[in-house]
């Protein structure tokens, strides 16, 4: 699936993922591959994207989670993110 993440100032990320974990109102949720349609508000947290590589142009917007893991995050303040036919849009602050 594909996740365009964009921010006022950059486009921080856009490429396929497995799944993304984001911060919600309730609390965290996950995103995967098929997942049904879906318009959500994000809150202050993390946005973890589960993914094989980051390119080297948006790395230096990521911090590896763990070593072992291909887990790379985020931090927002607040957002939102549309997701459709295994493309999702985050727009982030």
């Amino acid at each position: 699936m594909n996740i365009k993440i964009l921010t006022p100032e950059h486009v921080i990320f856009e490429g396929e993922v497995n799944s993304v974990l984001l911060p919600g109102k309730n609390g965290d949720f996950q995103i995967m591959k098929d997942h049904v349609a879906i318009v959500s508000s994000l809150v202050g947290g993390n946005v973890k994207l589960y993914t094989s590589k980051i390119s080297s142009e948006y790395a230096k917007y990521f911090r590896k989670e763990r070593e072992n893991d291909n887990v790379f995050s985020f931090e927002v303040k607040s957002g939102v993110i549309e997701f459709n036919n295994n493309n999702g849009i985050i727009l982030a602050e």
